[in-house]
């Protein structure tokens, strides 16, 4: 028996985002001083990957906050992105 040749849809996958991966923030949350486009790094993965507590720190080491963000707040960074800085007010 021939079964049908069906195509199969290719579906890009999201990378898995992992503890120590640093990613960007999809929209601004003022109460932290956070805007869109702002790099963290994960600290902590919760519940395989629905959310994530990210920590912000400025250039020189500070932290400005550690944030509980659901998965659609953040992104993996892409190749061939490229950072900025902005001051903030602490």
């Amino acid at each position: 028996m021939k079964l049908p040749n069906y195509e199969l849809a290719v579906v890009p996958q999201r990378k898995m985002i992992q503890e120590l991966d640093r990613v960007i923030l999809t929209s601004d949350i003022p109460e932290y001083s956070l805007e869109e486009g702002d790099i963290g790094t994960v600290v902590l993965v919760h519940q395989g990957g629905k959310g994530y507590e990210v920590e912000f720190v400025t250039l020189d080491g500070e932290t400005v906050a550690i944030v509980s963000l659901y998965s659609i707040q953040v992104r993996p960074i892409g190749r061939r992105e490229i950072a900025r800085s902005r001051l903030i007010n602490l």
